[in-house]
């Protein structure tokens, strides 16, 4: 009988439970930059999400379903640090187990990634170019959204290059869970999700992010004012790695 394909988790350090959600595309390798000195201060725990890298055997058909997964292996109580898609997923489960998550960090991340009646977001046909491109040839589909992640920021090629030694360390993403998650990406709002929660809330992003407009910021403070949110100045879609030693120091100071 075959062993069932199980969800790959990584855990180093020792201190309070950090949980690290990587974003679409991508895989747990993306934190190495991080980890490390991270690992210092907390018990980090790094998964490759169902459909990705070393989990990339393992299906699911919904947003539940993937939590649910997620759930099983992990802390019963931690930090959960979702980047971009990764903070939708962190905050349906925030939502849904709220008595497994002491706090939320979203980071370069949006309740709401497509665009919409006065709501800036990813542009409704740059989403459809991407599920179609993505049935051609996929392994070209990541390669531009990484470059569209790193689009703005100051060490954009570094960004790139990084991103993508972390994707080609571990089996390439399924198909059909890069199709789902670009689904998500395109319909989901979690914004009344999001405004109902009751741990503390971090909403992190960075100022040259061409994914997440810094515009919604100041929306989302005004409809959320319990959050705290920082803009990382010098980052576009990925601040752990244009801006690793100040994401670092933000995460420790979570500890306080």
């Amino acid at each position: 009988m075959s062993e069932v394909a199980k969800v790959h988790w990584q855990t180093e350090g020792e201190g309070p439970d950090l949980v690290l959600v990587h974003g679409w595309g991508m895989n747990g390798a993306v934190w190495s930059a991080c980890s490390r000195e991270l690992a210092k201060h907390f018990t980090v725990h790094t998964v490759d999400l169902p459909g990705y890298g070393l989990s990339h055997q393992v299906s699911y058909q919904s947003m539940q379903e993937l939590a649910d997964m997620l759930l099983e292996e992990a802390p019963e109580h931690a930090i959960w640090l979702g980047w971009s898609l990764g903070g939708l997923i962190a905050t349906h489960i925030a939502h849904c187990y709220p008595s497994r998550v002491s706090q939320l960090v979203t980071l370069a991340s949006s309740p709401k990634f497509s665009e919409g009646e006065q709501w800036r977001g990813i542009k409704k046909d740059v989403l459809s170019a991407f599920m179609a491109q993505l049935s051609n040839d996929f392994e070209l589909t990541i390669e531009r959204f990484m470059a569209l992640q790193a689009m703005g920021s100051p060490s954009a090629r570094q960004d790139i290059k990084l991103l993508k030694q972390a994707v080609l360390s571990r089996p390439m993403p399924c198909p059909s869970a890069l199709m789902l998650g670009l689904e998500w990406l395109d319909n989901l709002d979690y914004r009344p999700q999001l405004s109902q929660l009751s741990m503390p809330v971090h909403r992190w992003y960075g100022r040259l992010d061409g994914l997440v407009p810094v515009r919604i910021v100041k929306q989302l403070d005004a409809q959320m004012s319990t959050h705290q949110s920082h803009i990382f100045t010098q980052s576009s879609h990925a601040p752990f790695i244009t801006e690793t030693d100040e994401f670092v120091t933000r995460v420790i100071g979570l500890r306080v």
